[in-house]
């Protein structure tokens, strides 16, 4: 049986306190704190580095515990640690928190260093691409001249694009999982529609309830079961719960909640409001809405034509609706005519997107698999 890595402990680095750190909308932001974690060694020419990115509710906690108490290990344990398809025997893995989020890093519920109060809505709006060159500066600051790999899911899929796309020079490998190169108008309109739950909370209050004693915990917790049902399928769905009724024999005729599906939403929006903040939300999923690396030049594979000496493995999921399959292919499309190296896999699973995260056996052979070829070629040295 593969070992979690025990306990492991959060680190924080500071950039921008001289010149602040330059966003893509024109607007500054100084300091900024990047929260993150590393596990295993590095080698001797710390050529063994690899960039886990996460998701949308993700942290810088992707594996192993922060103490004995602590009821899960972190988001991505199933894949990081000794022996497992991130091999931390072999590997030295990093997992830093987006600009923007609510988990250490830099965001709406941090305070402003010129009123001494938490920014809320006077935190600057920031991208894919500023939290990615946020995470340059981590690299820099740990002295990786060029990663070995960026690997994520999701919304980390599309940091691991970035990188790609804009900083093909500091990184071997890429590894972007159910995810897109440019969010549909489904896709915006999925995210507007969590927004709008939050803005109709009056306890949001124009993103100012910090210190208030409420929260817009509903809101949230609406916004959070909508994206619940988007990571799911149908057939999972149907699986997990079908018509069941909750602690009941037959309907109530009531506006109670009495299916099974209901309870389970409920209960995850309620629990979401107690780990996020809502004005994160907003930041990371307006960020998620910009990102299109399909401009300036209005086609996919202008922006990887610098990336020819990355290698990819891109991987979707047959039943992921969220992000579908034809995204992948897209992008594979767009590295093929540019003449990049790139393995593609269409998984067939019935989880939805969650199949990232859920299919573990899949997922530790396949990465597994990659990783060991991309550091044979790369000569990569054992710690």
């Amino acid at each position: 049986m593969l070992s979690s890595l025990g306990i492991v402990t959060p680190q924080y680095f500071t950039f921008g306190e001289d010149e602040p750190f330059l966003l893509e909308s024109g607007a500054t932001l100084g300091p900024v704190t990047i929260a993150y974690e590393t596990y295993g060694q590095f080698n001797a020419d710390r050529s063994n580095a690899i960039l886990i990115l996460h998701a949308l509710s993700g942290s810088a906690h992707a594996a192993g515990y922060h103490s004995a108490e602590d009821a899960k290990p972190g988001w991505w344990d199933d894949c990081i640690g000794p022996g497992k398809a991130f091999d931390t025997e072999r590997f030295f893995v990093i997992c830093s928190n987006v600009l923007g989020s609510c988990y250490g890093s830099s965001g709406p519920s941090s305070l402003d260093p010129g009123t001494g109060r938490p920014y809320g809505l006077g935190f600057p709006v920031v991208t894919i691409g500023d939290m990615v060159r946020a995470q340059e500066r981590l690299l820099d600051h740990l002295g990786i001249e060029r990663l070995l790999c960026a690997a994520g899911g999701s919304m980390g899929g599309m940091q691991v694009l970035e990188w790609a796309a804009h900083h093909p020079g500091r990184l071997r490998a890429a590894i972007p999982l159910a995810t897109t190169a440019r969010h549909s108008p489904m896709l915006i309109a999925l995210s507007e529609v969590g927004r709008q739950a939050i803005y109709a909370d009056p306890a949001w209050n124009n993103g100012d309830y910090y210190g208030n004693g409420k929260k817009p915990d509903a809101g949230l917790a609406v916004a959070r079961m909508v994206g619940h049902i988007t990571y799911l399928s149908d057939e999972s769905m149907q699986q997990k719960f079908g018509r069941r009724l909750q602690a009941r024999e037959q309907y109530g005729y009531e506006f109670q909640t009495e299916f099974a599906v209901e309870s389970y939403l409920k209960y995850n929006g309620n629990n979401f409001t107690r780990r996020f903040d809502a004005n994160s939300y907003l930041y990371v999923t307006k960020a998620m809405d910009y990102f299109d690396l399909s401009q300036p030049t209005g086609t996919f594979a202008a922006a990887f034509a610098g990336s020819t000496a990355v290698k990819f493995l891109v991987v979707s999921f047959t039943s992921d609706w969220l992000y579908p399959s034809y995204h992948s292919k897209d992008l594979v499309r767009a590295l093929h005519a540019v003449g990049a190296d790139v393995t593609y896999l269409d998984i067939e699973s019935s989880w939805g997107h969650d199949a990232f995260l859920l299919e573990v056996e899949t997922m530790t052979r396949l990465l597994a698999s990659f990783m060991d070829r991309l550091a044979d070629e790369e000569g990569v040295r054992t710690p």
